[in-house]
């Protein structure tokens, strides 16, 4: 589909996250990455049963549920531990015993919360931490966790994990910050919850507790008909985990180059996990990351020079780095760099990908300033300098944010 036909899309609700949050076990968790279950199921759809797939940016693990569901043998890397966790815990098989186990010690945490005295609350070193939660809905949220911490020394691992994710809904529910924009943001002060006394701080935690983990306990029990691999890797060296195995198709959504870093959305839910330590671990994974920008990430991009051996394969690619140059230098960097790890990530695919096997890649288009940066054309450019063939670009929806802005699903065959 081009992109004048592209103009026309609207936005499709069920191609984003409100269209996962129903099913299942997609909805568990909300992060602002958004990747269509229903697309991913299309695209499946025509494999055979003994088919492979390889997602290489893991994301929240959608590709791998969706295959998970149906079946199919599949494999997700990525660069970041807690979303490898967090696919894994979607993924996985809990018994009627481990659903019970998890229900019990919910109910420990609600003793904890409702009492004046004992448990003391788990409180991670996140900065600024009473920008999200106030002091005496933080040490609520911390009984919670204190009490998931406490039980996961003996505890069945599988009922800790889906406490985890119960526990991550509620700390990210009472916290002060909106998802009504592309990336998250704090509440502004009229829209943060008040509440007057302990009372009701005790029971408004309880009742967003008690809330989240019937949904997860619920979506728990629907059946998984394999288990898909969860590795962690470098995109960029996908043959170092995979010298040995090819894959009949390759389904993912890369980080998309608009310089909105997922450490920054991720930032409270690793803490909280225990990923993090400090700002400026947060700022070295990233920097790890394609298309990473937080913290030190930044500073790192300055130092940064091109390599000698990588050119990335798209005439007009010069020009759109000058263009943005004019307004920062910065920004002009970031996209010259992550292109360049594609450029590397897309070589290192072709390897791993049987002959005959196809790829769907889905992508947005961005805009820096008043440049526009034509993203699924140059992945098309991409995949052909690998040495994919039938490359094709369809258009798949209107983006919430500035008007030219759409995502693509980017496809290939070996």
């Amino acid at each position: 589909m081009t992109a004048i036909r592209a103009l026309s899309l609207r936005r499709f609700d069920h191609l984003t996250y409100r269209g996962n949050s129903k099913h299942t076990r997609y909805g568990w968790l909300r992060l602002t990455p958004a990747f269509s279950v229903h697309l991913i199921s299309d695209l499946i759809h025509s494999l055979p049963s003994d088919a492979r797939v390889l997602d290489p940016f893991c994301g929240t693990g959608t590709t791998a549920l969706v295959c998970a569901e149906e079946g199919i043998e599949a494999a997700t890397t990525d660069i970041n531990p807690f979303l490898l966790w967090l696919g894994a815990a979607k993924c996985s098989h809990y018994s009627a015993q481990d659903i019970a186990d998890a229900g019990r010690i919910a109910g420990h945490a609600v003793t904890a919360v409702r009492s004046t005295n004992g448990t003391q609350p788990w409180i991670p070193p996140l900065f600024q931490i009473d920008k999200w939660w106030e002091a005496p809905l933080l040490e609520k949220i911390g009984k919670v966790r204190a009490v998931i911490e406490e039980h996961s020394k003996n505890a069945n691992q599988k009922a800790i994990d889906l406490l985890k994710v119960a526990f991550c809904r509620t700390m990210i529910e009472t916290a002060n910050v909106s998802f009504g924009h592309q990336s998250m943001s704090f509440k502004k002060t009229d829209q943060q919850m008040t509440l007057a006394v302990p009372e009701d701080i005790a029971e408004t935690v309880v009742a967003n507790w008690e809330q989240s983990v019937l949904s997860v306990l619920n979506a728990a029990g629907t059946p998984i008909a394999s288990l898909p691999r969860f590795v962690h890797c470098d995109a960029r060296n996908l043959i170092k985990d995979f010298s040995e195995e090819s894959f009949d198709c390759v389904i993912t959504s890369p980080p998309y180059p608009n310089r909105m870093s997922y450490i920054r959305e991720l930032r409270p839910y690793m803490y909280w996990l225990g990923y993090l330590d400090d700002a400026r671990q947060a700022g070295e994974m990233d920097w790890e990351a394609i298309g990473g920008t937080w913290g030190c990430a930044t500073s790192n991009l300055m130092k940064w020079e091109h390599p000698e051996d990588i050119a990335v394969p798209f005439e007009p690619f010069s020009d759109i780095l000058t263009s943005i140059a004019k307004t920062s230098a910065v920004l002009s960097r970031y996209v010259e760099k992550y292109f360049c790890d594609m450029v590397t990530h897309v070589s290192g695919l072709f390897t791993v990908v049987k002959p005959n096997g196809s790829v769907h890649y889905v992508v947005g288009n961005s805009k820096f300033y008043d440049v526009m940066l034509p993203v699924e054309e140059i992945f098309a450019a991409l995949f052909r300098n690998a040495g994919f063939k039938d490359v094709r670009v369809e258009a798949i929806r209107k983006r919430t944010s500035k008007k030219e802005l759409f995502e693509y699903v980017v496809s290939a065959r070996k």
